[in-house]
This record gives structure tokens, C-alpha cells and sequence, in this order.
């Protein structure tokens, strides 16, 4: 178990990571682990990881909030910190996030066994899921009392 980082730390990584590049060059990064996975490069696995760590901390802050993948990190944040909630559950919308870490496994254990079939459709589910769970955090986000930057 892990302390938790300093606040500053913790609000330069979030504020760095809420840049629109940084959420949406992450979103094919499950899709190409398992592409990894299906044609055993482990460079190219490797390489994924690397980017899945440092790829937070790559981009400047976003000097606005409008853009929508912007909200989708400062929602996530505030889902997980503000209204103490996981990622993972059995309820609405946490149930969208386990469903998709469940197509993830589907998808690399259809890579490992070279279904590449199974691995596609599991891997655009685990990226629809996702994404869907995104976007129920970011209404709520937009939608919390007192927002008062115009996002409903």
C-alpha cells in the first residue's frame, strides 16, 4: 500500500492530466496492449505501459475546462475524491467501468490465444464502457450543485 502524494503533487499530476491530448491519446492505449499481446511484441507491450505512466504528466495544464475530455479527468477526480467514490461496482455508473475491465481481460485473453475476432469486438468494448462511464461522471460533473462554469 502506497501513502498518498501530497496534495501539490496530487493537483500538478491532475491538472497536467486533465489536457484534452493527454485523455485522448490514452483511449487507444488498451487497444494497442492487446494488439501487443496478439502479435507477442513485447517491446511494443512495454512501450504501452511506459506511455500508460507517463503520458499524465507529458502535457501542460489546459488554460480552460470546456473541452470535454477536460471534464472527463476533473470529473474523475471529483468522483473519486470529492464524492469518495471507486471506479469499480455493482452500481450505476461504476457498473459501466467493471464491465469494461472485463472486456479487458476477455480481449487479452482472446489476444493470447490469437482470436482476433473475440479481441476486437472485447476491445471496443472495453473502450465504449469506458467512455460511457466518462461521460455519466462528467453529466454529473457538469450537473453538481453550484456549477457555476455553464457546463448542463
Amino acid at each position: 500500500m502506497t501513502a498518498p502524494l501530497p496534495d501539490s503533487v496530487q493537483d500538478r499530476f491532475w491538472a497536467r492530466h486533465s489536457n484534452p491530448k493527454s485523455g485522448w491519446s490514452r483511449v487507444p492505449t488498451g487497444a494497442v496492449i492487446v494488439y501487443a499481446v496478439y502479435q507477442r511484441d513485447w517491446r511494443l507491450l512495454a512501450g504501452a505501459f511506459l506511455w500508460t505512466l507517463l503520458n499524465p504528466v507529458l502535457f501542460a495544464p489546459p488554460e480552460t475546462e470546456d473541452a470535454w475530455m477536460t471534464r472527463a479527468v476533473l470529473a474523475e477526480r471529483w468522483w473519486l475524491t470529492e464524492e469518495s467514490n471507486g471506479t469499480m461496482g455493482t452500481e450505476y455508473p461504476n457498473v459501466c467501468n467493471t464491465a469494461g475491465a472485463l472486456a479487458s481481460v476477455i480481449a487479452l485473453y482472446a489476444a493470447w490465444r490469437r482470436r482476433p475476432v473475440s479481441a476486437a469486438v472485447a476491445t471496443v468494448a472495453m473502450a465504449g464502457l469506458k467512455l460511457w462511464w466518462l461521460r455519466e461522471l462528467v453529466q454529473e460533473y457538469d450537473a453538481r450543485e453550484g456549477d457555476t462554469d455553464g457546463h448542463r
